[in-house]
């Protein structure tokens, strides 16, 4: 038995936690013994009781078992662990009193990073909240800040924000919450293979086979918090998974922004909150986060990338789009000599990439400049 099955098992025990697992360690003095040592060995513990112990000694073997076959899982799929007590384990997250057991990462990510930003916000981006996401990353590759940005997977503001990243050659971690044999939301899978591809990570406490549950959420964000110096919450409704995160991230004692909006915008009451009760100080550009974080700037910007696939015909759109604002089918269809038929497909294929906007009236507005 390896000691990577040792702490596979550990993570494993229901109803024990973080906390606890940590704890069982401590106390009897190796990771071994937690499944060697007899019953009187645990009646010591502080925190575990009676019950928690019978639960430990009755699925030792079951969970020895399933951390074999995840051994197995991680070894077929090149799969990194970072254990609690590795000198590799996040830095940041050692920190946090319930950071988990044992992580699980897909890709060669740095999660010790110099500087790592988590970016969150409501599914229901509006362009209002892609343009500041777009905007902040954009800001910082200009500055020549240095960071790795850390976010969920999800639709909305997290997805915008790794696909920023990707596109300023900035690393990105999305952590998810479910194990690595699937990806949630499916519609990210070319995402989550870009991320990976350039230099990031898909990260998670979750071993394979986990159900996909809105409870894991809430675990899955505590480490996007408990990763990251700061928290930023761009876009979110008075209530929602993004402000969970940003009140781990105060508990965690880190730095926690947030983007202010009209009083009158349902995906601003969040943020708006959070501004008002002190729970994040409020910026408006990148430039604000380097004054606050204290962060100088490098002279040498990075440039931008292209990172969406587009074929040639799509690449003519785009590059008509560049130069007018608004277009419409029937002034696309004349300038480049195609049925309108066409350009509407095309059109409809490019606003399914994220690259244009459709507004009444047949018209069209890129939203990502290449």
């Amino acid at each position: 038995m390896t000691a990577l099955n040792y702490q596979i098992a550990l993570s494993m025990f229901p109803r024990i936690g973080a906390v606890n697992a940590r704890r069982l360690v401590a106390y009897l003095g190796s990771l071994d013994a937690v499944f060697e040592a007899p019953r009187k060995a645990f009646k010591e513990i502080p925190g575990i009781g009676s019950n928690l112990i019978n639960i430990i000694l009755d699925n030792r073997a079951e969970m020895l078992e399933k951390a074999s076959r995840e051994v197995g899982f991680i070894q077929k799929h090149n799969i990194k662990t970072y254990f609690y007590l590795d000198k590799v384990f996040p830095k940041r997250l050692a920190q946090c009193s319930d950071a988990p057991v044992i992580l699980f990462q897909k890709g060669d990510a740095d999660l010790n990073h110099q500087r790592i930003v988590s970016i969150v916000g409501t599914r229901s981006a509006t362009e209002y909240g892609r343009e500041l996401t777009e905007n902040l990353v954009k800001g910082l590759a200009r500055a020549g800040i240095e960071v790795l940005i850390v976010s969920g997977l999800a639709f909305g503001i997290d997805g915008t924000a790794h696909k920023a990243a990707l596109k300023n050659r900035f690393p990105t971690v999305g952590v998810v919450g479910h194990g690595l044999d699937k990806l949630y939301p499916s519609a990210h899978k070319n995402l989550a293979r870009d991320i990976i591809e350039a230099g990031g990570g898909i990260l998670t406490d979750f071993p394979s086979g986990s159900k996909i549950d809105p409870g894991n959420f809430p675990r899955r964000n505590r480490i996007i918090a408990g990763l990251a110096d700061c928290t930023i919450v761009v876009e979110s409704a008075g209530k929602g998974g993004a402000l969970v995160t940003a009140d781990i991230a105060n508990s965690y004692n880190r730095d926690v922004f947030a983007f202010p909006g009209k009083v009158s915008d349902q995906f601003s009451q969040g943020c708006n909150n959070l501004i008002r009760k002190n729970e994040a100080a409020l910026i408006t550009s990148a430039s604000d986060l380097i004054e606050y974080m204290g962060w100088e700037a490098n002279a040498q910007p990075r440039q931008q990338v292209m990172m969406i696939d587009l074929d040639d015909d799509e690449k003519k759109v785009v590059e008509l789009l560049s130069g007018n604002e608004i277009i419409t089918t029937d002034f696309a269809s004349r300038k480049l000599n195609w049925s309108v038929q066409k350009i509407n497909s095309l059109m409809l294929n490019l606003e399914f990439k994220g690259v244009l906007k459709s507004l009444p009236g047949n018209r069209f507005k890129l939203l990502s400049k290449f």
